[in-house]
C-alpha cells in the first residue's frame, strides 16, 4: 500500500500506542492534519489556542500517563511558542514528542518563510532534535523518537517535518508496535552495598523524585521505607509520588522549603536518592549538599548514567530504574526511630498557619479541600506564590496526582488541567492559578470548551505578580515597580467560554461555591478574592517591607 509521509507518520504513532495529540494547525503539516481526519477515536487531535498551551498539555499528558505526550505545531513562530513546553518536559523528566512543520528540503538554508534550524534551536532544550530528510526513514525516526522519550531519564524529543517529506508518497510500511522496554535492574552487590550503608547510618534519609514510577514500584518503595522506618523526602514537586499519609513521609524539598526539610537533608549522614535529578530547588541552591563531594554519604540511583555524578560525586552510584531498584530492596534495621518521628511531627506541624489577612483565607480553604477532595484528585498549578497552597498544604494519597512544573513556568496549570481531563475525563481536576499566572494561557479555556475537557479553576486574584512583589519588597522595599496588575472580569471571561463561574468574596462562601463547581457539567472558574498582604502563609507583605526597611536603616 502506498501512502504519503503524513499518513505514514500518523499510522506509526497509532501503532506505537498514541491516542491523544495536542496542537495548533499550520500549513506546514497539512498532510498530517489530513491523515488525522480519519483517526477519531484512535488518535484524537485536541485543537489548542496557542502553541505554548499545546506544548504544556503534551508535557503534562506525558507526566501524568507515562506515555509520550504528542504535540503538533507549525514552523517558526509555532515552534518557538512551543519551546516553553519542551523546556518544561525536560526539567520535569517526562516523555513528550514535538512534531514541527518545516520548509521543503529544496528551500533549506535560504532563510525561507518561517525557517529555523531545529537541531540548533532545540539542541539544548530536548533530549534529541532531528529532521526527516528521507520519507523512507520516517518509521525508523519515529520509533527512535518514541524510545528516546521514554528510556533512561524520560524527556522531550523534537522532530522536524519538511513539507515535501509529508507529501511524498512511499510504499514503506508503518511500524507495527513499540519496543518493549525493561528498566535496567540493579546488580545484587549494588543493592547489598546500599543496604549496608544504610544499616550503618544514624540519620538516614530517602530522597525520591521523577515521574516514571509504576504503582508496583511506588508500593515497593513505600514498603521498604516503612519497614526500615526511614524518613522520606520528595524532590521538588514530586510529592505525589509517595503516599503523604504514610508515617515515614516528611515533606517536599522544593521552593520555599520547610526548615525541618532543610535540616533533614543537611544533617543526614546517609542519603539514598532514587530517581532524583539534583536541581537547584531540591538542594536549596546547591547548599544543602556540598559540590562536588557531599559531606553526607550519598547513594544515587538513576536509570540514566548521565545523571549520576553530574553535580554530586556519590559514594555509591547505581544505574537502575526506580521501580526495578525499589523491587529489589529489603528493609534494613537501625536505631533512628526518633529521627523519623521528629521529622514526621515537623511535617504535621507544617500545615499549621495563622489565619490569613485576606477576604478568602487560603489556610482555611486548603484545610477544607484536604478533607473534601476525592482520593484520586489531580491538582495542577503554574508558578507564583499561590503554589504554596497545592504544594505545601495538601496531602497526596496513593491515587492523587500533582502536575506542577519543575521549570517554574507560569501558565502551565490551566493547560495541564485540560490535559488531565482529556486523559481522565471522569476524575476531579483542580487547577490553582494566580491572576497573573492565569492570564498567561487563559485563552485555553476555549480548548477546554471545544474538547469537553473542563476542569475546576481556582483563580487566586490578589492584583499583583506576587512572587516578584515579595522579592521586590525584600530587596527594594517600598519601591513598587512593574508588579501591580489591572485585571479583567475573570468571571465574565470564563462565562464567555461556557464555564460556570462566580466570585468568591469570603472564606465562608467557598464551600458552597466549590460544591456548585463540582456539580457543573461544564467545569468552573472560581475567582477568589485574595489580599496582596497574604503573599505567604506566615509573613505579610507589610511585614516583609518593614523588615527590609529596618535592615536598611540598621546598615545605613
Amino acid at each position: 500500500m502506498v501512502r504519503n509521509g503524513g499518513r505514514l507518520l500518523v499510522e506509526c504513532l497509532i501503532a506505537l500506542g498514541a491516542t491523544k495529540s495536542f496542537g495548533v494547525p499550520g500549513e506546514s503539516y497539512l498532510a498530517v492534519l489530513n491523515a488525522l481526519h480519519d483517526t477519531a477515536g484512535r488518535l484524537d487531535y485536541v485543537l489548542c489556542r496557542n502553541e505554548g498551551g499545546a506544548s504544556f498539555m503534551a508535557s503534562a499528558y506525558g507526566k501524568l500517563t507515562g506515555s509520550p505526550g504528542i504535540c503538533f505545531v507549525t514552523r517558526g513562530p509555532g515552534a518557538t511558542n512551543a519551546a516553553i513546553g519542551v523546556h518544561t518536559a525536560m526539567q520535569d523528566s517526562c516523555p513528550m514528542i514535538l512534531f514541527v512543520g518545516q520548509v521543503g528540503t529544496d528551500m533549506k538554508g535560504r532563510e525561507a518563510f518561517q525557517e529555523l534550524d531545529y537541531r540548533a534551536v532545540f539542541g539544548t532544550l530536548a533530549k534529541w532534535a532531528v529532521e526527516i530528510d528521507d520519507v523512507a526513514r520516517l518509521p525508523e525516526i519515529i520509533a527512535r523518537a518514541w524510545t528516546t522519550a521514554l528510556a533512561g531519564r524520560p524527556g522531550p524529543v523534537v522532530v522536524a517535518l519538511p513539507e515535501d517529506m509529508l507529501s511524498t508518497v512511499t510504499d514503506v510500511a508503518p511500524l507495527d508496535g513499540p519496543a518493549t522496554l525493561f528498566e535496567p535492574a540493579p546488580a545484587g552487590e549494588a543493592v547489598a552495598a546500599a543496604r549496608a550503608a544504610l544499616a550503618q547510618a544514624q540519620r538516614p534519609l530517602l530522597l525520591i523524585g521523577g515521574a516514571n514510577w509504576s504503582a508496583q514500584g511506588r508500593a515497593a518503595l513505600q514498603a521498604f521505607a516503612e519497614g526500615s522506618d526511614i524518613p522520606v523526602v520528595a524532590a521538588f514537586r514530586y510529592q505525589d509520588q509517595f503516599d503523604n499519609h504514610s508515617p515515614v513521609f516528611v515533606g517536599e524539598a522544593g521552593v520555599g522549603m520547610a526548615p525541618h526539610v532543610k535540616a533533614l537533608i543537611r544533617e543526614a549522614d546517609v542519603i539514598l536518592a532514587v530517581n532524583v535529578r539534583f536541581g537547584e530547588m531540591t538542594t536549596d541552591g546547591y547548599t544543602l549538599l556540598s559540590v562536588p563531594a557531599p559531606r553526607q554519604r550519598l547513594i544515587h540511583v538513576h536509570a540514566s548514567d548521565r545523571e549520576i555524578g553530574k553535580v554530586y560525586v556519590p559514594a555509591l552510584g547505581i544505574v537502575a530504574g526506580p521501580n526495578a531498584f525499589a523491587g529489589a530492596l529489603a528493609p534494613v534495621v537501625g536505631k533512628w526511630g526518633d529521627w523519623r518521628r521528629t521529622a514526621r511531627a515537623a511535617y504535621e506541624a507544617s500545615f499549621e498557619a495563622p489565619a490569613q489577612p485576606s477576604p478568602v483565607d487560603m489556610v482555611a480553604v486548603s484545610a477544607w479541600l484536604r478533607d473534601t477532595l476525592p482520593d484520586d484528585v489531580i491538582l495542577t498549578n503554574g508558578a507564583g506564590n499561590f503554589t504554596v497552597w497545592p504544594n505545601k498544604f495538601f496531602r497526596f494519597g496513593r491515587r492523587a496526582r500533582l502536575l506542577a512544573p519543575q521549570s517554574g513556568a507560569m501558565g502551565y496549570g490551566l493547560p495541564a488541567a485540560i490535559a488531565a481531563k482529556v486523559a481522565y475525563p471522569g476524575r476531579t481536576v483542580v487547577c490553582f492559578a494566580g491572576d497573573g499566572d492565569f492570564q498567561m494561557n487563559c485563552q485555553e479555556l476555549g480548548t477546554a470548551m471545544q474538547a469537553g475537557a473542563q476542569p475546576i479553576v481556582l483563580v487566586l486574584n490578589n492584583g499583583v505578580y506576587g512572587t516578584i512583589r515579595a522579592h521586590q519588597e525584600r530587596a527594594y522595599p517600598a519601591r513598587v515597580s512593574g508588579t501591580t496588575l489591572e485585571n479583567p472580569d475573570f468571571v465574565g471571561l470564563a462565562r464567555a467560554y461556557g464555564f460556570h463561574a462566580e466570585h468568591v468574596r469570603s472564606t465562608a462562601d467557598f464551600a458552597d461555591a466549590f460544591g456548585r463547581a463540582l456539580a457543573s457539567p461544564t467545569g468552573a472558574v472560581l475567582e477568589l478574592a485574595i489580599s496582596a498582604e497574604a503573599l505567604t502563609p506566615r509573613q505579610t507583605l507589610s511585614q516583609m517591607r518593614d523588615a527590609a526597611l529596618a535592615s536598611q536603616k540598621a546598615h545605613a
